[in-house]
């Protein structure tokens, strides 16, 4: 029979392996039932999964109040802002005039010292010297007689008589009015309906996406990336997501706000005391002249001309002077109609005012907002991974233009991307491990599997 050698690393892996998974029925070193020129390895089967959708509640459901506002109408009103009153107006009283003639002096004999001076003579001297035959009652105007003279005296005296005639002015006191604030109604009271929003917390939960696995994992030898067959039995820890949830604390709902209803002041002109007719005295008017009247009668001694009189002689001589009376025209203002007044209506004054009412009050409408979800992804483990002999390229068959071709094959999968050199090095070894993975082969050396997939024969 011919003998064969396993390669190095085979064998290294193989006494590892026998002493680390004891425990493991495949790893109590039971060796493949291999042939001659055969190689195997261990490799890592990895673990096959199986992902799942799951719905979770997101938000849970709600509502939303729409609030319909309310809807005024509107209507003009008549207000009053000014009373009704009268004014007063005054018709003057009309006048006339009318003259009269008066006496003012009374006619008058004078008796002169000279025809030619204007110094009189007494009476006493005129009667002296018609008792002395002086024919004084016959005696012609310009008729001069020689006396002695004491001189008469007089007296003056103011005659009053009516220039205008008494009357009465009319005075209109207007009349007086006062302001007052009225309230008028412009809007009236109603409500308003305002919506308070729900209030909402975050709840977070933990969910489980992939539950804990045990698989297994290749070992570096001596700190060197190398395959050595070291297998590791690892526990992964099961994956939690968190998912927020928003919830509901408080649910919405509506307040009603009281709206007051609104007012406007208005002032109004009112009537305090009518107006009225005063009814003032003109009192008469008067004027007056002057009246001249003799007091005292002069005493005089008389002779006539040419002829001695007893007594001391004065040195002159009368002549009689007749003065005619003097009259005045004069002018009085009489009433011809008196003053009267005449009233006039005024008519109150009114304003329009729009008042605003209130036709639907508001209401809220609740519109349902429902729960929402969301999918989350879970991956479970359908089964573990787990390690197992499998055949590998042999040292001997791995050359150089093989491990071009399968160099050539993962350049084209896009997972070499060294050089074609035909040596097995570290990326080469990468891109193998990457493909292994990437089709879900099983994770180790160059295996037939992966030959074959790669479509590269040796």
């Amino acid at each position: 029979m011919k003998n064969y050698k396993l390669s190095t690393a085979l064998a290294v892996s193989l006494a590892v392996a026998s002493t680390s998974y004891a425990a493991d029925a495949a790893m109590t070193g039971i060796l493949p039932d291999a042939q001659p020129g055969e190689c195997y390895a261990k490799v890592i089967i990895p673990a096959k999964f199986e992902t799942t959708t799951e719905k979770v509640l997101a938000k849970e459901a709600s509502e939303r109040l729409e609030i319909v506002p309310a809807k005024y109408g509107t209507e003009t009103q008549k207000v009053l802002v000014k009373e009704a009153s009268t004014r007063l107006s005054v018709i003057p009283a009309t006048y006339s005039k009318t003259t009269e003639k008066v006496l003012v002096r009374d006619e008058e004999v004078l008796w002169k010292t000279s025809l030619k001076n204007n110094i009189p003579v007494s009476a006493e001297i005129l009667a002296a010297a018609k008792t002395g035959g002086a024919d004084i009652d016959s005696m012609t105007s310009g008729t001069c007689y020689r006396e002695y003279f004491t001189p008469a005296t007089y007296t003056t005296s103011q005659q009053s008589y009516v220039s205008k005639e008494a009357s009465e002015r009319l005075k209109v006191v207007p009349a007086t009015y006062e302001y007052a604030e009225e309230r008028v109604l412009v809007k009236e009271a109603s409500q308003r309906i305002v919506k308070v929003p729900a209030t909402y917390e975050t709840v977070s939960e933990k969910v489980m996406v992939e539950p804990e696995k045990t698989m297994w994992k290749k070992s570096q030898c001596n700190g060197r990336n190398n395959d050595c067959g070291v297998m590791c039995l690892v526990t992964t820890p099961a994956r939690y997501k968190t998912v927020t949830k928003r919830v509901v604390k408080t649910p919405a709902t509506t307040k009603t706000i009281d709206i007051p209803a609104v007012y406007k002041t208005v002032k109004v002109r009112k009537l305090a005391t009518p107006a009225s007719v005063q009814k003032i005295a003109i009192p008469e008017q008067t004027a007056s002249y002057t009246v001249t009247s003799k007091a005292n009668d002069a005493t005089f001694t008389w002779a006539k001309v040419g002829t001695k009189a007893p007594g001391k002689y004065t040195g002159h001589q009368v002549c009689k002077l007749v003065k005619p009376a003097q009259y005045r025209t004069i002018t009085k203002t009489v009433v011809a109609t008196p003053a009267s007044t005449k009233e006039t209506e005024i008519p109150a004054v009114y304003k329009d005012v729009t008042v605003t009412k209130l036709v639907t009050p508001a209401e809220v409408k609740r519109v349902a907002i429902p729960e929402t979800y969301q999918t989350i992804t879970k991956r479970n483990m359908v089964s573990p991974s787990s390690v197992q002999w499998k055949r590998v390229v042999c040292q001997s068959h791995m050359g150089s233009s093989t491990l071009r071709a399968v160099q050539t094959a993962l350049k084209k999968e896009g997972l070499y991307t060294g050089p074609i050199d035909g040596i097995n090095g570290v990326l080469t070894k990468q891109a193998i491990k990457a493909y292994q993975k990437a089709h879900n082969l099983a994770v180790g050396g160059l295996t037939h599997e992966v030959m074959k997939s790669l479509g590269v024969s040796f």
